[in-house]
């Protein structure tokens, strides 16, 4: 079968959608027709999941593997609320190709009736963090688990490398790789400067002689609007939380079909929901909060609501920085100092989340000093000035952790690994 018969199905389905697949996308799905491994590199918004999504489902069609047995894809996600969204994609997208493939999510907020139902059955799809991955590493019978294994995706591979997640991943991966004899290796990254490094940290140093490095060639418009306050002569010249600009953001949220706050920590994001809630009570009942310590049925539930359009305004932390698909989101308020260009622009890519779309972020300085990083925040990205994600080497002590888990389920011979 040609490359190009066997990316037609796509194509219709995407057709039957009103979608136009992008360049990067046809480039992504050909390079894994021919055996290539790599990353994909693309701006936040513009169809990144299902550059690599599509196709090992076109693979299936073209072997008929429609209802296959096991694990056929793995999908690492850096946070727990993504998972969701990818679930969904694949959904749609297995449905709309006709097969029979079973997709499941396993982390940290997953039930224990659930892992078991995944023990006895496994999906074809498994959507997991790098944390739960090293626990199913410490089952016993884990090879049985990976035998079939086809892909193996980090997403957000630039928000994972500049931390120790991105060694579990690589340690997990060079088990896996003497488990699944026709595994490939993808990355899907969005905004970081050293991508070169990116492929070698995933890849290995010694790369597969297939390796290819797709980016898009797209350009993603950003509005960064820095909102000041009246008096800037008596602003605070360090510290503070932002309080004193927050009436500003209620014409904002107001005008807005909804809308993000993000702020640093979890402490700011509490005082910004209650100040919010006594400046505007009206807000009560349409904003909500999203952090990492709020129980996991409020934050689905805040997800949810989010996606379907039933909240005005969210308060949150990193926990929404990356890739969910919050189509209703109109505008983002970043309140402080991001901490990074790439940052920056991931929060910012939460609104207009679709190809073509203008990304709008309101930056809240909290102090004065954070007046003149509004503006070279604003300078980086019309520049492309991002910066690079240092990898971690010598983790002893995550590679001590993994030793550990290999131990505990089905050991492990010292000159092998």
């Amino acid at each position: 079968m040609s490359k190009e018969k066997r990316i037609a199905p796509a194509k219709k389905w995407f057709k039957s959608k009103g979608w136009k697949p992008q360049q990067f996308q046809l480039e992504a799905w050909q390079a894994y027709a021919y055996g290539f491994q790599g990353i994909v590199n693309a701006p936040t918004g513009s169809g990144k999941t299902y550059s690599m999504a599509i196709p090992p489902l076109l693979e299936a069609i073209a072997n008929q593997e429609i209802s296959p047995q096991g694990i056929q894809i793995i999908w690492i996600t850096p946070i727990r609320a993504l998972a969701k969204e990818i679930a969904y994609s694949f959904s749609q997208a297995i449905e709309g190709l006709n097969l029979k493939w079973s997709v499941g999510v396993r982390h940290g907020d997953t039930t224990s009736a659930e892992r078991q139902k995944q023990k006895r059955k496994p999906p074809n799809v498994l959507i997991t963090t790098p944390e739960s991955l090293h626990v199913l590493l410490a089952s016993k019978g884990y090879p049985k688990l990976f035998k079939e294994l086809k892909l193996f995706v980090a997403d957000e591979w630039h928000e994972l490398m500049g931390s120790k997640r991105a060694v579990q991943v690589e340690l997990a991966l060079s088990k896996i790789r003497t488990i699944a004899n026709e595994l490939r290796v993808w990355g899907i990254s969005a905004t970081i400067g050293n991508l070169e490094t990116a492929v070698e940290v995933l890849l290995g140093p010694q790369l597969p002689t297939k390796t290819k490095l797709i980016k898009a060639n797209i350009k993603k418009e950003y509005e960064v609007v820095s909102v000041l306050p009246d008096e800037i002569e008596k602003y605070p010249w360090a510290g503070h939380i932002g309080v004193k600009l927050l009436p500003k953001a209620l014409p904002i949220i107001e005008e807005s079909q909804s809308t993000l706050i993000f702020t640093n920590t979890r402490s700011q994001s509490e005082i910004w929901y209650q100040r919010l809630l006594e400046v505007a009570p009206e807000l009560a009942g349409i904003m909500a909060m999203h952090h990492g310590s709020i129980d996991r049925e409020l934050r689905h539930w805040v997800e949810d609501a989010l996606h379907d359009d039933r909240l005005k305004a969210v308060v949150c932390t990193s926990s929404l920085d990356l890739g969910v698909d919050f189509r209703p989101v109109e505008s983002i308020i970043q309140v402080g100092s991001p901490k990074g260009v790439a940052r920056f622009m991931q929060r910012a890519g939460r609104s207009g989340h679709q190809p073509g779309a203008v990304s709008r972020i309101y930056f809240f300085p909290t102090n004065a000093l954070e007046l003149i990083e509004g503006a070279a925040l604003r300078e980086a990205i019309n520049n492309q000035i991002i910066e690079d994600r240092l990898p971690f080497i010598r983790s002893f002590d995550v590679l001590i952790q993994y030793l550990v888990t290999l131990a505990i389920s089905e050991g492990f011979n010292q000159r092998e690994i």
